[in-house]
């Protein structure tokens, strides 16, 4: 299941003129046979440089197929949703890796070829999992597809094939033991806020960046120490919010563990654009991490645990509605049905709760304004979250919610369907790609000229607000529900963008700022001013 095909942004092999393993193209179609659609242009400049570590082997130890198959009994790749691809090409450009590499294999095409060939009996080898791994999980292609193949069903199946079948590399090991061991975990995150909120007051890690030592640390190490947010007071939150005025809606919100852990300010928000909007607000004590880390990484016992677990919370607090506000949670939320459709006395369960499941935007906008938006004159990027636009297919009601409030102009990003490179647990585990397209959508963001971005999802503010920063720019960056929220209570737009700015939430940089130039200078402000 290997693949030695030209490199190259437009590289011809496995194209419409071939197979996804670049085999020789079939015989002419019989007469009257309608011809394939052309794809169209890949998007993109030459080769990423990380290209040469994509495509050679990276020393990932082989393991033999089973009898008949490289994959178990337990939920292998469909054959059926991978007999749904017709190789047309029209998901290349919409495809990350292909867009910084040329590499077919590295193109959801290609990975759907090796599903096959896996079927067929084909070994897992050092490239078929590389080329497995490499993808982002950010479903772009299902949007593109003409054909609506599943490809996150069939990427979610191999990859937990992958997790049980195949060995990794012992630094490969630990990296992810400490990631699955940290992240999904809310108490664990927690537990960390008070060295980290230490570490960044003692102004040491800028001592440190200084003397080379950053600089010296395992890469992985090195992303998760830029990532890490600027930490301020974290409100706690009541655990119920009476609606202002009529009640419109019972609701529950979940919390998250990075949005709850680092991101505060953003649930805080949520319930008072909630409560204004006519919603009594649940926020259920305990709550566990969804599980979206582990299903979208192949972890599936883990996942599915996690699962039970918030499904047991929500049914007990009887709301009518579970509101999201990170993007990659709602996703997996809306999949418990398919998760856990194997377990006895659960897949109802999980079905009745998946079917209550909505992103703050859905349901702010399915609800209409009831509150007042005072004026923010400002332009906005708004950065479409992947597991948002293309996982959930949210992308009206976020954009319809942002013109409502007056003054406020907003602006789209070129290539907006690129990936940023967060996608969960990729810019740890593959840091270098995760950076050139962190580059790439930070760039893009910064050619609309815009004075804030807003985005819908913790990783993708933490990825490029860390890019633009070790690109030496300064521009804030929020949440969507945080601009609302500050529309609704008169916040004026200086605060706002001082704060999204420079306050809790944001990066900490140890580059020298440039200065960016916008419509409306937001420097001069007391970034301690509460905004949100």
């Amino acid at each position: 299941m290997t693949a030695d095909t030209p490199k190259g942004p437009h590289s011809t092999a496995g194209s419409v003129n071939g197979d996804a393993a670049g085999r020789p193209p079939a015989a002419p179609a019989a007469p009257g046979t309608p011809p394939r659609p052309t794809p169209p242009p890949v998007l993109g400049p030459a080769v990423a440089p990380s290209a040469g570590a994509a495509t050679v082997a990276l020393g990932m130890p082989g393991s033999g197929p089973p009898p008949g198959s490289a994959f178990d009994a337990v939920h292998p790749p469909d054959a059926a949703l991978i007999g749904d691809c017709v190789h047309c090409g029209f998901c290349l450009p919409s495809c990350p890796t292909y867009v910084l590499w040329g590499e077919e294999m590295d193109s959801p095409r290609g990975r759907i070829d090796i599903m096959k060939g896996g079927l067929e009996g084909d070994a897992f080898d050092a490239d078929s999992v590389r080329h497995l791994d490499q993808c982002l999980g950010c479903m772009a292609c299902v949007t593109a597809c003409p054909s609506g193949v599943q490809y996150d069903k069939l990427i979610e199946s191999t990859r937990a094939q992958l997790e049980r079948r195949v060995p990794r590399p012992r630094g490969e090991r630990l990296l992810r033991a400490l990631i699955f061991g940290l992240f999904p975990y809310p108490r664990r995150l927690r537990a960390l806020r008070g060295p980290l909120r230490a570490y960044q007051s003692s102004g040491a890690g800028r001592l440190l960046a200084r003397a080379g030592v950053l600089r010296r640390l395992p890469r992985p190490l090195q992303a998760m120490e830029a990532l890490a947010p600027k930490l301020g007071p974290v409100e706690k939150l009541p655990e119920r919010t009476p609606a202002t005025g009529t009640r419109r809606r019972t609701v529950g919100l979940l919390t998250g563990c990075v949005q709850g852990t680092f991101f505060p300010d953003v649930n805080a928000a949520t319930v008072r654009v909630l409560a204004a909007e006519g919603c009594d607000v649940v926020v259920p004590r305990g709550q566990s991490c969804c599980g979206a880390l582990s299903a979208h990484a192949g972890r599936a016992p883990e996942a599915e645990r996690f699962a039970k677990s918030v499904i047991e919370t929500f049914e007990a607090a009887g709301v009518d509605t579970i509101v999201v506000n990170a993007a990659g949670c709602g996703s997996n939320l809306k999949e418990y049905g398919h998760q856990l459709r194997d377990e006895p006395g659960w897949a109802d369960r999980a079905e009745a709760l998946a079917a209550k499941v909505m992103d703050i935007t859905e349901l702010l906008d399915e609800l209409g304004p009831v509150a007042t938006r005072h004026p923010l004159p400002m332009t906005v990027a708004y950065q479409d979250a992947c597991h948002l636009a293309h996982a959930q297919s949210v992308r009206d009601q976020p954009r319809r919610l942002l013109r409502g409030v007056p003054g406020l102009e907003l602006r789209e990003l070129a290539e907006a369907d690129i990936c940023c490179g967060s996608a969960g647990t990729y810019n740890l585990l593959h840091s270098e790609p995760a950076r050139e397209l962190g580059e790439r959508k930070a760039k893009a963001v910064l050619a609309t000229g815009a004075q804030v971005m807003v985005t819908a999802n913790p990783g993708c503010w933490m990825q490029v607000a860390t890019t633009l920063a070790r690109m030496g720019e300064r521009l804030p960056v929020a949440h969507t529900v945080q601009v609302l929220d500050a529309s609704i209570r008169g916040v004026p737009v200086d605060r706002l963008l001082a704060r999204a700015l420079d306050g809790p939430g944001t990066v900490l940089s140890y580059a020298t700022p440039k200065t960016i130039t916008t419509d409306q200078p937001s420097r001069g402000v007391d970034p301690s001013s509460p905004a949100s």
